[in-house]
């Protein structure tokens, strides 16, 4: 009996990241993820198998936390580890990751990476994620879902000029141009500091722009209870609280609970007032 030798090739499929690169992925089998928000996604996907690589600050979901590979922080990649696993696919986010190290993966793995800026972009990167991953139709319910609660949020009565802190010495909030400023919006509210991205501050810029209400972040920098006298002697008018810095700023599938939780604060802040 003659036996014919077959070959078979892996078809290569072609997506374009949100940076504008064209990537050739020919298998998701094993994926890495360097960003928090975007891993836990990737498990409300149902790619549990598929993760093999998370970094230390994947927090979510807890369970899959504690089982899988860590491959180093978001800006302190492990790249032997990383190599060890052998990824097909390795998703980071221009802002989160370092990119020289992100430059350096370029050269032997596919990378999908995000550029999230505002809500729109968050939701773009649900969709085209699903796509890559096989996962299309849960990924376009999670974002029609997310559009849908958004769009029916009551926004603030009144315009309050928020100042979200993000870090402690220096001084460091949220502008212009970043996806918590566009959640800021969104509540009905104004950025006290129409400045770029992430401005470092002066006690007399915090004190001279007089905000209604500070923010404080419980992430990256851990806010505490601790603190809020701390900005009430900067800015005695200022309601200050403490808030959750996940629902402020992961933009993958913990937007479904972000809403609830704007609302949450936007009935807080007018009770106060």
């Amino acid at each position: 009996m003659r036996y014919e030798k077959k070959v078979i090739l892996l078809q290569q499929m072609s997506y374009t990241d949100q940076l504008g690169r064209v990537i050739s992925i020919s298998s998701t089998k094993r994926i890495i993820s360097l960003v928090p928000s975007q891993t836990e996604l990737l498990f409300d996907l149902g790619l549990d198998e598929e993760v093999v690589g998370i970094t230390k600050f994947c927090i979510h979901p807890t369970e899959k936390f504690k089982t899988k590979a860590k491959i180093g922080g978001t800006k302190k990649l492990n790249l032997d580890e990383i190599h060890r696993l052998k990824p097909d696919l390795i998703i980071g986010n221009k802002e989160e990751n370092d990119q020289y190290q992100i430059e350096q993966l370029i050269q032997e793995f596919p990378v999908w990476i995000s550029d999230i800026n505002n809500l729109d972009d968050a939701i773009e990167m649900i969709v085209e994620l699903g796509k890559i991953v096989g996962k299309e139709h849960k990924a376009n319910s999670i974002a029609k879902e997310i559009r849908f609660n958004f769009n029916t949020i009551k926004i603030a009565p009144h315009t309050l000029r928020i100042a979200y802190f993000i870090w402690k010495d220096p001084y460091m909030v949220a502008g212009d141009n970043t996806f918590i400023n566009d959640m800021i919006y969104r509540a009905g509210w104004k950025n006290a500091f129409a400045l770029d991205r992430y401005p470092e501050l002066r006690i007399d810029d915090i004190r001279n722009a007089s905000p209604d209400v500070i923010l404080l972040s419980s992430e990256p920098y851990p806010f505490k209870e601790k603190h809020i006298e701390e900005f009430k002697t900067i800015c005695p008018q200022a309601q200050v609280l403490i808030v959750d810095g996940e629902l402020f700023s992961w933009y993958g599938s913990r937007l479904l609970k972000t809403v609830a939780y704007l609302q949450s604060l936007i009935d807080q802040l007018i009770a106060g007032r």
